[in-house]
């Protein structure tokens, strides 16, 4: 059976640093408290264990945090991130947490467990949450966070869950490309009608409007925002810094009115190049210090079709709608990379990630900017193409060094990507996207696992670090 994916799928709004190791035990933390449903006000005694990549880089992925917030039953998307540090120093002061409105006795350093040397079965990112019972009663479930925010049960039937009937069911840039043939339209409007089963149209480009306004929110919040990354690395914020001598001001505090001055700006090379780099690192700084932001498909590579929309809208003149157009297309060629590789790191490296972020944006880009759909899959596949065989290797356990600035040589490349494809005859393509898909998976399977989100490889064992602040 094809899956079934939503473009609200792939973009997901919710709370940094990582879409794995954070969105996903916490939505894996409430999905447990809520199955327990009336039984869970007789609970006694919440554990977390968390196995392989969860417990190497938990830490540094701030898993801990996600868990104990979802146990207490706050929501990412909607969660006033000011206050998580709040709530976190709360639950340790007391030593006891709110699960389903009861008073648990709870201490984060007994009763989280990583398990640095086991891994689960199923997928690297792995985790068991057991409550006790009044009467010693255990109740126990294991969960998998499968990159993306995207969560699955020990023994869960994954398409019971996508199992609507869709006008164009696609598995494959192959099927969207016959679809988008005999419709004669572009990806976007294939999506639209695919979406359409799940919502009203209206609902639609609401949902759209509010991903990309937290996308826009969370870059401006990005420029105006300066200091130190918390970890223990201290990296500085720069993204602000570059926003003042861009402008040659202070950023303005109002998002419209810098929207405003970005739209007047000089559109000399170095100058937009700047911009566009300036826009990935304001996303992924904000990612790193637990501010809001769209999952797009994952949180460590959340900077790069942001980046590019900002480019778009800003440099490109299009209409004011058009990122409607935009962000389907992006979700659509993300769906075809969970549907035939992966987006999860800890599974495919950083190929998974920043590379299919990369030819998402560079599949919108060229759609938005007039490219026929054999262009758009043509640029998705030149962006990843040179993104194949990627590494995970955070510093720390930390989405920082590399992966902040990763976020900004994605956006580049996308924008690369798509201007060779509208430069080319798309019949003259040697690779196609449903290639490199199965190259990028084939490479995933093949990469030793210490290159894979665990920090036991590359750049994260070449650079000393003091942890103690993490």
């Amino acid at each position: 059976m094809i899956q079934r994916l939503s473009a609200f799928d792939m973009f997901k709004i919710g709370i940094g640093p990582s879409s794995s190791h954070t969105m996903g035990p916490w939505l894996a933390a409430r999905r447990f408290v809520d199955e327990l449903g009336t039984r869970a006000v007789d609970v006694d005694r919440v554990v977390v264990d968390l196995y392989g990549s969860l417990a190497k880089t938990g830490k540094g992925h701030g898993t801990e945090i996600a868990v104990q917030l979802g146990l207490s039953g706050y929501d990412a998307k909607t969660i006033e991130s000011e206050s998580i540090a709040q709530v976190i120093d709360q639950i340790a002061s007391r030593e006891t947490i709110q699960v389903a409105g009861k008073e648990v006795n709870f201490s984060a350093a007994n009763d989280i467990r990583f398990h640095f040397d086991q891994q689960l079965t199923e997928h690297p990112n792995g985790m068991r949450f057991t409550a006790t019972l009044a009467g010693g009663v255990q109740r126990e479930a294991v969960f998998y966070s499968v990159g993306g925010g995207f969560v699955v049960k020990d023994g869960e039937d994954v398409s019971s869950r996508h199992c609507v009937e869709l006008p164009f069911p696609i598995a494959s840039s192959r099927d969207l490309i016959a679809h988008c043939d005999a419709e004669g339209t572009g990806i976007s409007d294939i999506v639209m009608q695919n979406e359409s089963v799940w919502r009203s149209d209206d609902e639609i480009i609401s949902g759209l409007s509010e991903i990309r306004e937290t996308m826009v929110y969370c870059i401006h919040r990005g420029c105006l925002t300066g200091g130190t990354l918390p970890g223990g690395l201290n990296v500085q914020r720069r993204a602000s810094r570059m926003a003042g001598e861009l402008l040659g001001e202070v950023c303005p505090s109002d998002c419209d009115e810098w929207q405003n001055k970005l739209m007047s700006q000089t559109q000399e090379f170095r100058h937009v190049l700047d911009w566009v780099t300036c826009f990935a690192l304001a996303v992924n700084e904000e990612n790193a210090a637990f501010g809001r932001v769209v999952t797009a498909p994952t949180n460590g590579a959340a900077g790069v079709v942001p980046a590019v929309l900002m480019y778009f809208e800003c440099f490109c003149q299009p209409a004011a709608d058009a990122y409607v157009k935009f962000l389907l297309t992006a979700a659509e060629v993300g769906c075809i990379f969970k549907k035939g590789a992966t987006l999860s790191a800890a599974m495919g490296g950083c190929q998974a990630e920043i590379g299919v972020s990369s030819a998402m944006a560079a599949a919108a880009l060229t759609e938005g900017l007039g490219g026929s759909p054999r262009q758009a899959t043509m640029a998705a596949e030149i962006a990843m193409e040179h993104h194949l065989g990627l590494t995970c290797d955070p510093i720390g356990g930390l989405v920082q060094i590399p992966c902040i600035e990763r976020n900004a040589f994605g956006a580049i490349k996308a924008i690369t990507a798509s201007q060779i494809a509208l430069g080319r005859d798309p019949d003259d393509a040697r690779v196609s996207l449903d290639a490199v898909v199965r190259t990028m998976w084939e490479t995933a399977q093949d990469m030793n696992s210490k290159y894979k989100e665990t920090s036991e490889g590359g750049l994260a064992i070449q650079v000393s670090v003091n942890m103690s602040e993490c």
